[in-house]
Order: structure tokens, then C-alpha cells, then sequence
């Protein structure tokens, strides 16, 4: 934008003011302020070196009112004045055209304000919605996340449940088949008590792996522990040679496990729990056999 004042042009409307009436500073600055319809304000570093100059040149002179200097036109600045005329009337065109000028640019800066406001707030609107989608996202993923949880943690609860039972069932068929083996070992009968120890470990673990009863004994559940001995030794008389039977036995045993295994099919559990079974089982046959004859510790 242009200068509001020409060279000098201020100069000269300042003298326009004091001849309508003697005026203070500030008071010169409001007027000046009026007259541009509020759309331009000279600083006081503006008006007050010129108020100065043109009193140092006898163009207006002050006197002190109130503590504040009040400036009157010289009859100097008046024949200055008288002098410009034609040039006075051009500078009176020349602020309304300034005057018009600012009003226009002063729009033009408001529009393209407001249109970036606009956008602005578009864009904040569209982040805005943005962002709530994205909430309302993480909250159903965190729900889902919560009922999965809780899913799980029910599972776990269902399945430790289960394992506490079968390690119950277990300790339970171990007690069972121990008395057994120790009342044979008790008779000095301990390769039937190995046999018969072992022959019920091998049905009731057929159980486990299979979910039911032993392949072998599919057709008739026996209904105790020393039915089930008799039923799984029963093609396994003792020969004479106890080391001999022994191997036999745990061949048989092997077999018999495998093939539970192999028809019905075994899982990480399973296997967890078999294994378990196994551990303990081989613990008391140990003890049963060792040199020394101690039974094996509960």
C-alpha cells in the first residue's frame, strides 16, 4: 500500500487542523483518526516531531494548558496555508481515495482471513471426526480385546480345573496300584505284584490317553483293579526266570501303550499327563525292586 501522506502532505494538513481550532496533540491524532474512518492512526512519534518542526519554523506556536501544550496556527501558517489552497483541495481527494483504497485492502485481508479461518475449521472439523473414528475404533478393538481375555482366562480356569482332577484320578490309581504291589511284595510275591502293578497302570493309563477304556478291554470294562491285572496278565503266565518275565512284561507294556497311543491319537496334554503317570509309576517299581527292599515313600 501506498504512503497515507505524500511528502510533506502531512506537513500541511496539520496546519488545516490548527486553523479550524487550536488543538492539542493527542487531540490531533483523534481527528486525523476520524477522518480516515478509523482505518489509519499517526503515532504520536509521527505527529509531535512535525507539531515541533512547524513551530520552529513560526508556522504555529503553543501555550500550556493543564500541563499539556496546546498549538495555534501563526498568521504565518495561515499565509502558508492561503498559498497552497489547490494543493490542500488535492490532498483532501487524495485521503478519501486513501480512505477507499484501505477499506478495500482492509477487505480483501478480512476475506482471506475468513477463507482460512474457513479451511481452517474444516480441516479441524474433518481431523475431529478423524480422530473420533479412531477413538471409536480402539475403544471396539479394546472390548474385543476384554472379551478374549476373558474367554481365555475362562478356558484356563476350565483346563486347570481338568488337571486338577486328573492329578487327583492319578494319585488316586497310584495309592491303589502301590497297596497292591506292596501287599504282593508284602507275600514275597513280587514279580505277580510287578505284574499285576503293572498291568493296572497300563489299563488306566489307556484311559487317559483314549479318553475311555483300554482297546484291549474295549469289550468288557473290568470293574477292578485286580480284574483288570488278571485280564491284561492273563496271556502272561509267569515262566520261571523272574528277569526273563520282567522284560517281557515291559515289552508288553510298551506295546500295549503304543498302540493306544497310535489308534487313538495323543495331545500335549495327554502326553503332559502320561508322562506324569509314567514318572511316578517308574519311582515305585525302583523302590520295589531295589536291593534293599524299602518300600517306596508315599
Amino acid at each position: 500500500m501506498p504512503p497515507v501522506f505524500a511528502h510533506g502532505r502531512l506537513r500541511l494538513y496539520l496546519l488545516k487542523l490548527l486553523d479550524e481550532a487550536p488543538r492539542h496533540g493527542y487531540e490531533v491524532i483523534r481527528l486525523l483518526e476520524e477522518r480516515f474512518e478509523g482505518l489509519y492512526a499517526p503515532s504520536a512519534g509521527t505527529v509531535y516531531p512535525r507539531l515541533a518542526k512547524l513551530e520552529a519554523e513560526g508556522l504555529v506556536t503553543h501555550a500550556t494548558e493543564g500541563g499539556r501544550k496546546v498549538y495555534s496556527i501563526t498568521d504565518a501558517g495561515r499565509a502558508e496555508l492561503a498559498g497552497r489552497g489547490g494543493e490542500l483541495a488535492d490532498l483532501e481527494r487524495e485521503i478519501r481515495e486513501s480512505v477507499s483504497e484501505l477499506a478495500a485492502e482492509i477487505r480483501d485481508d478480512v476475506r482471506g482471513a475468513a477463507g482460512k479461518l474457513r479451511s481452517e475449521m474444516r480441516a479441524a472439523a474433518s481431523e475431529t471426526r478423524r480422530k473420533d473414528s479412531s477413538f471409536a475404533d480402539a475403544k471396539e478393538e479394546l472390548r474385543r480385546a476384554k472379551q478374549e481375555w476373558r474367554e481365555q482366562t475362562r478356558q484356563a480356569r476350565a483346563e486347570a480345573q481338568s488337571a486338577r482332577r486328573e492329578a487327583k484320578e492319578f494319585q488316586r490309581i497310584a495309592r491303589q496300584i502301590q497297596e497292591q504291589v506292596q501287599d504282593r511284595f508284602a507275600r514275597g510275591d513280587w514279580p505277580s505284584g510287578v505284574w499285576e502293578g503293572l498291568s493296572d497302570l497300563t489299563a488306566q493309563l489307556g484311559g487317559l490317553v483314549t479318553g475311555s477304556t483300554h482297546p484291549k478291554a474295549a469289550a468288557q470294562q473290568p470293574e477292578t483293579a485286580e480284574e483288570a491285572a488278571s485280564e491284561w496278565a492273563k496271556d502272561h503266565e509267569p515262566t520261571g526266570d523272574p528277569a526273563r518275565d520282567l522284560d517281557r512284561l515291559l515289552d508288553r507294556f510298551r506295546d500295549d501303550i503304543r498302540d493306544a497311543a497310535r489308534d487313538h491319537g495323543v495331545d500335549a496334554a495327554q502326553l503332559a499327563e502320561t508322562r506324569r503317570h509314567l514318572s511316578t509309576a517308574a519311582a515305585h517299581i525302583t523302590a520295589l525292586l531295589h536291593p534293599s527292599g524299602r518300600k517306596p515313600d508315599h
